[in-house]
């Protein structure tokens, strides 16, 4: 049974529909990315799982329909969205910002969660009283992840971690958010513009285009596919 599972998913703004009967699956321990053009869909379907539109259709996140359900409910199952953006705190410190990621975990779990996220991110313990919105892009990226690591998630909604990042910054985050999968157990989805980094990070990934779900397969069979490397890898 997958740990994530949407069928004939739909999600409108109003009298726009933005997703039109999507299907897609998340196995446990698994990075899934969904790739597409700016305005398919890919943001919507993050946000119809962690319950901040409306859809029909089927969700089901470990066993358990969450279709309907209200954020904070899914966040408690162990669903993390590190929404495009990053949504920091920006007036909180860098260490406050954690702590709200960790207020559903027992306080005697806090400081084994620090010392988790500050090993994965060493820059953040650097600047841990330090206001959030005076850190760099890149740093508010790895506050954004490691806020959703200090709620010990089954399974983490990453949408664009890499927007507006340089290069070697992006190279870095990617790098730890692999590394994060591996060592902590975490699924993962992804949606990324980079489909050159999302490919090499996922094991199956997915094509969305105007709202509907157009390619599906491994990650491999899709960054081997002529058509999607001359249209999103560039070559």
């Amino acid at each position: 049974m997958p740990l994530l599972e949407l069928e004939n998913v739909e999600a409108a703004y109003g009298p726009l529909k933005a997703l039109h009967g999507v299907s897609l699956a998340v196995e446990q321990g698994q990075a899934v990315a969904v790739l597409g053009p700016n305005g398919a869909g890919k943001t919507t379907a993050l946000r119809a799982i962690s319950g901040t539109v409306r859809t029909t259709g089927r969700i089901a996140f470990d066993g358990k329909s969450i279709a309907g359900r209200a954020p904070e409910s899914i966040a408690r199952l162990g669903v993390a969205h590190v929404p495009e953006g990053r949504g920091t705190f920006t007036h909180l410190t860098t260490e406050e910002n954690l702590r709200l990621g960790a207020y559903r975990r027992d306080p005697s779990e806090l400081e084994a969660s620090f010392a988790r996220v500050y090993r994965y991110f060493p820059r953040l313990a650097e600047r841990r009283q330090q206001p959030a919105g005076t850190l760099s892009g890149g740093e508010q990226q790895m506050l954004a992840i490691a806020r959703a690591v200090m709620s010990r998630p089954s399974l983490i909604l990453l949408d664009e971690p890499s927007f507006g990042l340089a290069p070697r910054v992006v190279e870095s985050i990617f790098a730890i958010i692999e590394r994060i999968r591996k060592e902590q157990r975490v699924s993962v989805l992804l949606v990324e513009q980079n489909a050159v980094l999302a490919l090499a990070l996922a094991d199956r990934a997915y094509l969305i285009e105007t709202g509907y779900v157009v390619t599906a397969g491994s990650a491999k069979a899709l960054a081997d596919d002529p058509q999607i490397r001359r249209s999103y890898l560039g070559y």
